[in-house]
């Protein structure tokens, strides 16, 4: 993907990444599904499913409302340890599409940390993101395919990529 991005842009991507990782790191999660469209599309994908084109996700969210309710198991009906993640969100590409919407793919990284262990990689990947501006002037996710790059994963997986 060529580089096509207005600094000013970039900027506002890059802002859009970071409140992103914040939500889910330190909170509050239930605020996350509103950097989403209401009509949406979350997929966390193996990598090998996603290069032959195959449908199965590990998670698979198709509207705000969905996401919503993924976090309301995360917080009332999901038991797990409590844990410390860490989102990194690195080298954001991207470009504009005729329509306007922003096509943008960035590499990831979530460490997880449990209180008396140490520090793991718990997923790596990339994200391939339709981003769109709404009526608000807000830039929200419409698409977020979260690729990840083993086909094993950690059966802690709890919050979101």
């Amino acid at each position: 993907m060529t580089p096509s991005l207005s600094p000013e842009l970039r900027a506002e991507i890059e802002a859009l990444y970071a409140d992103y990782a914040e939500r889910l790191d330190d909170g509050p999660i239930e605020s996350w599904p509103q950097l989403f469209t209401e009509q949406c599309l979350y997929l966390l994908i193996p990598r090998d499913n996603f290069d032959r084109g195959l449908p199965l996700a590990t998670i698979r969210c198709q509207s705000r409302a969905m996401l919503e309710d993924r976090v309301r198991a995360v917080r009332e009906t999901v038991m797990y340890e409590p844990r410390y993640l860490r989102h990194h969100i690195t080298n954001p590409r991207g470009a504009v599409a005729p329509d306007g919407t922003i096509d943008v793919r960035a590499s990831f990284t979530v460490i997880e940390v449990l209180p008396d262990e140490l520090p793991r990689v718990l997923l790596t990947g990339r994200y391939l993101d339709r981003i769109v501006r709404e009526a608000d002037g807000a830039l929200r996710f419409a698409e977020k395919r979260c690729v990840h790059d083993s086909v094993l994963i950690a059966n802690t997986i709890v919050v979101p990529a």
